[in-house]
């Protein structure tokens, strides 16, 4: 499906947009894709042009929320499907996105693409083939792009986050991925039962907390890992640290010992484990 390029707004974009009529401009320069490209908007009393379309000025918009234009008015980007999936801004203009409220990538500390880019880096992602297992917004993939990647066959279950993708700008576009890039709306718990002995280089495994996704961190899917990549391949297997203060429980250990198992060698690093294929 083609990229949506209609304008993304956030409460401080509109109220940067009412500033400027509110003097009296012609002419509004910023960026209308969360910081990806700047351009400029023709403004007059009741409306504002960009790209050649004609859009009305927002009514009171809310915090946290990013709005796209559907057609109609503008809509906040999420939808529930039994859960509640937004894409929300951050101050770094490169989204996350939450589900049920809970916050699926770091921003704190710097840029989920930035944060994605520490982690590629530890699969040494150039020249390789690279499984992404849980392709999410996509970091993981632009990532492994910018680094040289030959190609990447991404993973993603969730239809609502294949559209948040949609409509993300910071999300990479297969299409304009010269084939780099492939992308399937599949359960990889089930889909990696079709992927042949030894055809990754790499692979970046980001799974839903593991009580969301409990047969993502089995012995079982691990072992499946295992099986597709080639010996010396690397991967890099986000965990963060639930349930320490609460339970004690050293989920990065745990992780790595059962990756251990499966025919890895594994150590923690960063907010997850490295591991070797043996």
């Amino acid at each position: 499906m083609p990229r949506d390029a209609g304008p993304l707004l956030t409460l401080e974009t509109a109220a940067a947009l009412a500033a400027a009529r509110a003097r009296g401009d012609a002419l509004w320069q910023g960026s209308l894709d969360l910081g990806r490209s700047t351009g400029t908007a023709a403004l007059d009393a009741d409306g504002w042009r960009w790209n050649g379309t004609r859009f009305p000025y927002p009514a009171a918009l809310k915090a946290r929320t990013l709005y796209w234009w559907d057609g109609d008015g503008y809509a906040p980007v999420s939808r529930y499907s039994g859960q509640l999936i937004k894409l929300v801004p951050t101050e770094w203009g490169v989204p996350t996105f939450e589900i049920d409220g809970i916050k699926m990538l770091p921003t704190a500390r710097e840029s989920p693409l930035d944060d994605a880019r520490r982690k590629v880096a530890l699969v040494q992602p150039g020249g390789k083939a690279v499984l992404d297992t849980c392709g999410g917004l996509g970091y993981f993939a632009a990532c492994c792009l910018d680094a040289g990647a030959a190609r990447i066959h991404s993973f993603e279950k969730n239809d609502d986050v294949l559209w948040l993708r949609w409509l993300n700008p910071w999300s990479p576009d297969p299409e304009a991925s010269g084939g780099r890039l492939a992308l399937a709306h599949a359960d990889v718990m089930q889909a990696i039962l079709h992927q042949p002995d030894a055809s990754f280089d790499a692979a970046l495994h980001d799974p839903p907390r593991f009580g969301i996704a409990g047969e993502l961190y089995s012995l079982a899917f691990y072992q499946q890992l295992a099986r597709v990549l080639r010996h010396g391949g690397r991967l890099f297997h986000y965990t963060g640290s639930p349930n320490r203060l609460t339970s004690g429980r050293d989920v990065p250990r745990e992780v790595a010992r059962r990756l251990e198992t499966a025919g890895f060698k594994a150590e923690p690093a960063l907010d997850g484990v490295l591991a070797i294929r043996r």
